[in-house]
């Protein structure tokens, strides 16, 4: 029988990785410098170079819907507005998943 990653596992390997990638880019694109960028996420700066130049967190494609909540919450880092960035990772996670396809079961 072939072992199935369950989706839970799905989300930690492939979706919270490219939330991350994409909002650092988003970050480093409108002015933040790595470091701090790497405070916001609660990563390290070497973490926020990867995603920066796509060595980590490439693996799956995302929706537009998806896109503009990453560039809205961006926007909110930048604008010192009070956001939870946890809660927010949490909601575009749910979109994902909610679109179907990435968080199904997997054969290993």
């Amino acid at each position: 029988m072939k072992e199935q990653k369950s989706p839970c596992e799905i989300a930690v390997w492939y979706v919270l990785p490219k939330i991350r990638a994409e909002i650092a880019k988003e970050l480093v694109k409108l002015g933040l410098p790595q470091k701090e960028v790497s405070g916001c996420l609660g990563i390290t700066q070497s973490a926020v170079s990867y995603y920066v130049n796509s060595k980590r967190g490439s693996a799956i494609p995302i929706s537009d819907e998806v896109q503009g909540s990453i560039k809205t919450l961006s926007r909110d880092i930048i604008e010192n507005k009070d956001v939870d960035i946890s809660e927010k990772i949490c909601e575009i996670c749910r979109i994902i998943k909610g679109e179907g396809g990435v968080c199904k079961p997997l054969d290993k």
